[in-house]
């Protein structure tokens, strides 16, 4: 079953919409020397159904993230069970966020191995045609949920979040060379290449630590907010991650 298959039968579904934006880069960070004033055909990012009466602007959810101390104490990669088979239909994770990102859908053949297929990565604007140069990315990395909140879930909660195929922008595909840049970094350590991924970004993460309720220091809000003042028509939708 393909990731669309599995948003579509999901109980809860998060969705940052992203309308108009035109961020401006911070001084510091890197940016593409095209920017561009909306999510467009042109400069994809992953994104969701038009916002809806329960929306907020990104400012208003950036609000809404609880204020918290982050805690790397215990952490380990292992703690979350990556790439699992969640419908048996032969595609890991991994596979089905390939599949459903593509531009031109790759073919698959036996045990979910795929060929051929384009994507486009919307962290710095690069399209690729080979898959095994992709990396698929927690937009709040696993170290970073771990800090700011999953330390304390059950082993089956952070492998449902390792994995969430109920949400269209927790996992994203993008080149394996913006995704190591990235790291365990939040938005106040790292923004991606591209400006015009900007507000989508600052949107997923936004999303992202609201459905699973985790927490943000000053620091990250801060940043987050910085990004906000440019993206005034960014609207981000989300619903709470199940328990």
């Amino acid at each position: 079953m393909h990731r669309s298959r599995l948003v579509a039968l999901a109980a809860v579904v998060l969705s940052a919409t992203l309308v108009g934006c035109n961020p401006q880069p911070a001084d510091d960070k890197p940016a593409d020397s095209t920017p561009t004033s909306t999510a467009s055909a042109a400069s994809p990012a992953p994104g969701g159904p038009a916002p809806g009466a329960g929306a907020l602007s990104l400012t208003d959810a950036i609000a809404a993230i609880p204020d918290g101390t982050e805690r790397r104490d215990g952490y380990e990669r292992d703690a979350f069970r990556l790439w699992i088979d969640e419908d048996d239909d032969g595609c890991q994770t991994r596979a089905e966020v390939l599949l459903q990102e593509a531009t031109t859908k790759p073919e698959q053949g036996e045990k979910c191995t795929l060929t051929g297929g384009t994507w486009m990565s919307y962290y710095d604007q690069i399209e690729v045609t080979d898959a095994k140069k992709l990396d698929i990315d927690h937009i709040v990395p696993l170290a970073e949920a771990w800090d700011s909140g999953a330390n304390g879930w059950t082993s089956e909660r952070r492998q449902a979040y390792a994995n969430d195929l109920a949400s269209q922008r927790s996992l994203v595909a993008v080149t394996a060379k913006s995704n190591r840049s990235k790291g365990d970094q939040d938005p106040a350590q790292w923004l991606p290449p591209a400006r015009s991924a900007y507000c989508a970004y600052g949107a997923d993460w936004t999303a992202a630590k609201l459905r699973w309720k985790l927490s943000a220091d000053k620091a990250e809000k801060s940043a987050l907010l910085g990004l906000a003042k440019a993206c005034t028509d960014t609207v981000v939708e989300f619903e709470e991650a199940a328990e």
